[in-house]
């Protein structure tokens, strides 16, 4: 069900090193570029992608994502276009995972059983769609597994260990930790507090654990990189773009290298940092 996300981290794993995890917004700040954007993480040093769908109110997302989403609704970007630069990403790269990462409701109104067969068709390998809680997985969570796409659960540093059973109980592919409260992109983590944090999941759970919110710099993944499976960077990414973006959000001569010089930066940071030992 999940062969290429594990396949990716079995090979990290092999090279004694977190996975890198990058997301990006779908159609920001068009749809051409976006592929482009979308092309260049893998060759950047990207492990696994998160691509994501442009939703009107992105109620876990801070002010980077929400101008990111808001740039990819303008140039016309909806799931249906989503999962066809999905498709167009699958002619050149097969390999590399794929997962959406959004709201639930553009899939409600898309349909989830003609979403599921178009997800698993254009080449996805999982989902993470923040507002459906353990509590709602006949909604989407069972069926998206019965289809054979992995969904992806967050923790949180308010998930206790009695609710953290619930938020695993069906989770696929890896566990997403948030490093912080709040929205995306607005504070820098306590790397302390989140090696303990990642220490108690994985004492629960035989899925890898990647830690995302907030991880800006590549030192900063470095930091992540020793005690987590995985380091994911969104609006760093997100912001990277923006700047580099010239008058009426159109996408500059230096955009895509604007995403690809950070990603290897990221990358650089997570190769760099050594393993801390098991219960460190």
């Amino acid at each position: 069900m999940t062969a290429r996300i594990d396949a990716a981290f079995a090979r990290c794993r092999a090279e004694g090193r977190a996975a890198l995890v990058t997301y990006v917004m779908a159609g920001d700040p068009d749809p051409e570029t976006s592929l482009r954007v979308l092309e260049a993480l893998p060759k950047s040093g990207a492990d696994i992608v998160e691509f994501g769908l442009p939703f009107t109110d992105p109620m876990a997302d801070g002010p980077a994502i929400q101008a990111a989403g808001l740039r990819a609704l303008k140039a016309g970007q909806d799931l249906s276009g989503t999962l066809a630069l999905v498709r167009r990403f699958r002619e050149g790269d097969d390999r590399t995972p794929v997962v959406l990462m959004g709201y639930y409701n553009p899939i409600h109104t898309y349909g989830v059983p003609r979403f599921l067969e178009d997800a698993q068709a254009a080449g996805i390998d999982g989902l993470i769609v923040v507002d459906l809680p353990p509590e709602e997985d006949e909604e989407l969570c069972l069926p998206a597994r019965e289809k054979g796409l992995a969904f992806i659960r967050l923790a949180t540093p308010t998930t206790d260990d009695r609710r953290l059973p619930a938020v695993l109980a069906n989770t696929a592919g890896f566990v997403y930790y948030v490093s912080i409260t709040g929205v995306t992109g607005t504070a820098t983590p306590d790397f302390g507090k989140v090696s303990q944090a990642v220490g108690r999941i994985a004492a629960q759970t035989d899925l890898p654990v990647v830690v995302g919110f907030g991880v800006k710099t590549g030192a900063h993944a470095a930091e992540i990189a020793r005690g987590a499976d995985g380091v994911v960077v969104g609006s760093a990414l997100v912001d990277a773009l923006a700047r580099s973006l010239e008058p009426g959000d159109r996408a500059g001569d230096g955009t895509v290298e604007a995403v690809a010089g950070l990603v290897r930066e990221l990358a650089e940071g997570v190769r760099s940092a050594v393993k801390a030992p098991a219960g460190a």
